[in-house]
């Protein structure tokens, strides 16, 4: 890590947030198609407080092929994974073309394979099936559990049960769905609200949040994870432009979490 800006004469309010490589308290970028430019922008301002990229959605269909694998070699050069949306694999999957994608993700540099169900059903044998595929052929494997349509959300126990299967399967992390705009999904309400009964109740069920990736695009979901789980909570979804303001929520360096920090109850 560089010399930052202010080191020696600020310290940062939280003694004890995680440093790259992390394994808890990561932050996953949602990354709807920066250009090469915008990328190496994003590195040198932030890359020391991203962790993970999703390249959101099926957008990785429309680069060309060497901008892709251009892209996915500065980041996975700067410390940060890069995988494809797992929406893109649920059309692999329905195409019957998954070792194909694999193959194509595997010369592409992708490291990681996000597995999940949010718009079509997928057999609890298949997803489990296409874990041990992706893991067998070296990816990092991260699942997601939740539907993109609230009207399909299944019952919080069913998601629960889900993803205490893919963390025996072997995933490396679950990510709770909620979507890019964080209103109606997972444990937000219509306005974007923390439904704090439902993620306490996840919490409960699974027993260490740190296998659990929430995803969190808006500010205020962000603090209240954080101060409900600590500054090394894994979050998700968060856009490119506000990586340092919740790396500045997750350190105490913001007003929202500076008086908990300055008390010792922010860790």
């Amino acid at each position: 890590m560089k010399l930052k800006a202010w080191a020696g004469i600020i310290e940062a309010p939280v003694a004890n947030r995680s440093t790259k490589p992390r394994k808890v308290g990561l932050t996953m970028v949602i990354d709807k198609g920066l250009g090469l430019g915008q990328t190496q922008d994003l590195i040198s301002t932030a890359g020391d407080y991203i962790d993970l990229v999703k390249l959101t959605f099926g957008t990785s269909a429309f680069y060309d092929y060497d901008l892709l694998k251009k892209k996915i070699e500065l980041f996975e050069k700067a410390e940060i994974k890069v995988m494809p949306g797992g929406t893109f694999l649920e059309v692999a999957l329905w195409q019957d073309r998954l070792e194909a994608y694999l193959d194509r993700a595997r010369k592409l540099g992708f490291s990681t394979i996000e597995v999940s169900d949010g718009t079509l059903d997928i057999s609890p044998v298949l997803r489990q099936k296409v874990i041990k595929e992706c893991l067998t052929r070296g990816f990092i494997v991260i699942s997601e559990v939740g539907k993109k349509d609230p009207k399909e959300t299944p019952p919080l126990s069913f998601l629960i049960e889900q993803a205490r299967r893919d963390l025996a399967d072997g995933v490396f992390k679950v990510i709770i769905e909620a979507r890019e705009a964080g209103r109606g999904v997972g444990i937000f309400d219509q306005e974007g609200k923390t439904k704090e009964d439902e993620l306490e109740k996840i919490i409960e069920a699974i027993g260490n949040p740190e296998v659990l990736i929430w995803e969190a695009p808006l500010k205020n979901q962000q603090q209240d994870l954080i101060l409900r789980l600590g500054c090394n909570v894994n979050l998700g979804n968060i856009p490119p432009d506000e990586v340092l303001a919740l790396e500045a929520l997750r350190q105490g360096l913001r007003g929202d979490t500076l008086k908990r920090a300055v008390k010792g109850i922010l860790g």
